[in-house]
């Protein structure tokens, strides 16, 4: 199964906690919608779809038929933390959970392992679906734990990942828990 991988448009906030909140969108929508439109081909048998409003408006943009908007594509829970300035978060309760972001739950909300893990379940389960070209339209902490899985690199590496806006990731996916290499498209 050939999948295509790409991140939701570039938001109007900047260093502000946001990985469940809805965000407005920076006024860059259009002109980032008409580029994957250039670079993105037609002939998806499915697309999978974060249903934040980022990522439901760039699904919606590109004219897709068949969007499945699915949980498991939501980017991180960050919690109590969820809208607010980074500098406006106690630096005490910052610093536990940057030493530890693998396992540390933000308060109220989720750590990476557990982002991970349903990513992977998702990726196991999409996997076993008779499909043969997938779009996946979502977040980049989502993008950096596909790559973890398939790569198999360590989660406390994943910020090593650059997972930019208007790329696209694609793989083949196989049933036997390989992958056939991942190429960048930008």
């Amino acid at each position: 199964m050939e999948i295509f991988v790409i991140r939701h448009t570039q938001v109007a906030v900047k260093n502000t906690c946001y990985g469940q909140s809805n965000v407005p969108l920076a006024d860059t929508f259009t002109a980032e919608v008409a580029q994957y439109k250039n670079d993105l081909l037609d002939g998806f048998d499915a697309v999978f779809c974060s249903p934040l409003e980022r990522c439901r408006d760039l699904s919606n943009a590109l004219n897709y038929d068949n969007i499945i908007f699915e949980n498991a594509l939501m980017e991180m829970n960050f919690g109590d933390w969820e809208g607010k300035k980074w500098n406006d978060i106690e630096q005490a309760k910052l610093d536990v959970w940057m030493n530890d972001f693998v396992g540390e739950k933000t308060p109220n909300g989720e750590n990476l392992l557990e982002l991970f893990e349903r990513v992977m379940l998702f990726l196991d389960d999409l996997r076993q679906q008779k499909l043969d070209k997938v779009l996946l339209v979502t977040h980049a902490g989502v993008i950096r734990c596909i790559w973890a899985y398939l790569l198999e690199i360590p989660l406390q590496n994943i910020f090593k990942l650059p997972v930019g806006h208007n790329e696209i990731f694609v793989c083949n996916l196989m049933n036997d828990k390989t992958f056939d290499g991942i190429t960048r498209k930008k």
